[in-house]
């Protein structure tokens, strides 16, 4: 019974940092004076590209690697000793199963990924970043529209 609810709590705490995850597509850090990001009440807009920077994948997580990581982590450590030091050896499994599993799974989200972002003059005189996966045929320069938070060429 015992081990049924530390089993329990382990899938409790696991859904609760699985919910704290992010899933921005906005880099961390400072914007240069650009304002970043999908808006719903401007997702149109008109402008010329001022410059487009390459960046490596973030390795977000989505917290499933955590949350799979810290359930093994915790089964693991729970074949371990008795008692108390069971009960100890559970819960350093399941955390240190976590922070592997986040590790792995953000390791594998960054590989050979690149982003672009592209930076913005609009029309109105606002300056905006939009964060994609591809430029295709974008230069700096070129007249374009945001629509839905991507940049296209017009």
């Amino acid at each position: 019974m015992k081990a049924i609810r530390t089993l329990a709590a382990l899938v409790a705490a696991g859904a609760i940092l699985g919910g704290c995850a992010s899933n921005t597509s906005q880099p961390y850090g400072s914007n240069d004076g650009y304002r970043g990001g999908y808006d719903n009440t401007a997702s149109m807009g008109y402008g010329t590209i001022e410059s487009i920077q390459v960046s490596s994948g973030d390795g977000r997580t989505s917290g499933a690697g955590a949350i799979v990581g810290g359930l093994v982590g915790a089964l693991a450590g729970n074949q371990v000793g008795s008692g108390g030091g069971r009960t100890a050896a559970t819960v350093a499994g399941g955390v240190a199963g976590a922070a592997i599993g986040n590790k792995v799974e953000s390791n594998r989200n960054a590989e050979g990924q690149q982003m672009y972002s592209v930076n913005v003059r609009l029309d109105n005189g606002e300056y905006r970043t939009v964060t994609q996966d591809s430029v295709y045929d974008l230069r700096a320069g070129n007249r374009v529209r945001i629509v839905d938070g991507r940049v296209y060429r017009y």
